[in-house]
């Protein structure tokens, strides 16, 4: 995101009272910074190829109806793991012929959707093309299918989120005794399989390793149509996972950075000859997306200034459980929404959670926070504020897109936590506008989620 629109948003959220003592945490999304991404990934495969690309959203990245659809006006489809995210895609308008559904636990009723929507597969494993078999000779189908690979080329920095291990969970794993083999003989016995799919991306995987994965994939699949004598496999999903940086406002890597390696290291796959797929999730709206929540108390323990604030394990989850891994930037922004100066000061930045753990950044130095602050958490827009943990049953925050007009920071692209402009005005400030992406939360929601319709259930 932008560092000057993201200044104007804050203020803005204050001025407007989206951030307010009622509402003390709220969610912003940057729709020009989506929409910039989207371009970015878009034009970074069509310098390096003339073939036919599906970008495919991996819609656990930021399972919202209208940011997939603000994604698929921007040219993207979606790739979907389970009926809930294939349910939040077609509400969102995005066609079968765009849609990808990848998942280890795909049950029959969910294979038979798919394939009567016309939707392309990947079968995780041996077993699930055994159900695909059955299903494909019951009924026909215009769903492209395909086999998911675990090339076995190692693991990133995150363990958790590595996925091309030896004993990783996805895919056929190609490097067990005869596997390969079983794989190439599966495609050969199945005219109608015309995809492969592989999967080595994430965060914490260094660009070289997922390169070496779709290597793996695409090798495999020149294996296979020179042993069937014809080119079977028409489309190579190569999955997604282009690491982000969360340690500042540079959006590094870039996809022309992936596009040119792939192309150097794995020049057929561009030669016209396959359709791609891609599925890239985190990367397009990490950058895009900030949490805003007011500094309720502060106080100090054993010489440590600590700001108390409403947000915390409830939408940074893995930060609060796992901050090594996923550390988050934190920005100090005054009662008002203005950037917060003053001497530099070691804190802590907590969240409302009751556990000791629930802390945002340990010995951060920040100016230090006063009651009535607003603390910004950038790069939250995925897999933050919009897989809310309901810790303590608190609320889901409101989650707002934002657009700035106006002014000489309305496209800026520059970092740091600059001078930010008011919510309306003049020329150098720029309008602020905000739209509603998902409405907070409200008491009676948490109730009847928790069964408060049923209460008599287990006295009855």
């Amino acid at each position: 995101m932008a560092s000057s629109r993201r200044d104007l948003a804050v203020r803005a959220a204050v001025d407007q009272g989206l951030l307010s003592a009622a509402e003390p945490v709220v969610a912003l999304l940057d729709t020009a910074g989506i929409r910039a991404s989207a371009a970015a990934l878009t034009s970074a495969f069509a310098a390096v190829t003339d073939a036919h690309v599906l970008h495919a959203f991996a819609v656990k990245a930021a399972p919202l109806v209208p940011v997939l659809r603000l994604l698929h006006e921007a040219g993207l489809g979606v790739e979907v793991a389970s009926p809930g995210e294939l349910a939040l895609a077609r509400a969102a308008g995005v066609p079968p012929a765009e849609t990808v559904l990848d998942s280890p636990a795909k049950t029959p009723a969910e294979l038979r959707q798919a394939l009567a929507l016309g939707i392309a597969v990947n079968a995780d494993n041996l077993q699930e093309l055994a159900r695909l078999d059955a299903l494909v000779a019951s009924a026909p189908t215009a769903s492209p299918l395909g086999i998911r690979v675990n090339p076995q080329v190692g693991a990133g920095s995150i363990g958790a989120l590595s996925t091309a291990t030896a004993t990783s969970k996805f895919g056929v794993a190609l490097r067990d005794e005869g596997a390969r083999k079983a794989v190439v003989e599966a495609y050969l016995e199945r005219p109608w399989l015309t995809r492969l799919h592989t999967h080595t991306g994430s965060q914490g995987v260094p660009l070289a390793l997922m390169a070496e994965g779709v290597g793996e994939a695409y090798a495999l699949a020149e294996e296979i149509n020179h042993a069937a004598g014809r080119q079977q496999i028409d489309t190579l999903d190569i999955g997604g996972g282009l690491p982000v940086n969360f340690h500042s406002d540079e959006e590094t890597p870039t996809y022309a950075e992936y596009a040119r390696l792939l192309a150097d290291t794995v020049p057929g796959l561009f030669d016209g000859r396959y359709g791609l797929v891609t599925e890239f999730g985190r990367s397009l709206l990490a950058k895009h997306g900030t949490v805003l929540a007011r500094v309720e108390y502060t106080k100090t323990s054993g010489g440590r200034p600590i700001a108390v604030t409403h947000a915390g394990v409830q939408l940074a989850t893995r930060t609060v459980y796992a901050p090594d891994a996923w550390p988050l930037r934190v920005l100090a922004y005054d009662a008002e929404g203005r950037p917060r100066t003053g001497e530099v000061t070691v804190q802590d930045v907590a969240g409302p959670a009751c556990f000791a753990g629930d802390l945002l950044a340990t010995g951060r130095a920040l100016p230090l926070l006063h009651q009535g602050d607003v603390v910004a958490v950038p790069d939250t827009g995925a897999y933050y504020f919009a897989h809310h943990y309901a810790y303590n049953s608190l609320p889901r925050p409101g989650i707002h897109g934002f657009t700035v007009t106006g002014g000489g920071d309305a496209g800026d692209a520059g970092t740091g936590n600059g001078a930010a402009g008011g919510s309306e005005g003049g020329s150098d400030a720029g309008v602020v506008a905000f739209t509603t992406v998902r409405k907070p939360q409200t008491l009676a929601e948490i109730v009847a989620e928790s069964g408060g319709a049923l209460a008599d259930a287990l006295v009855g």
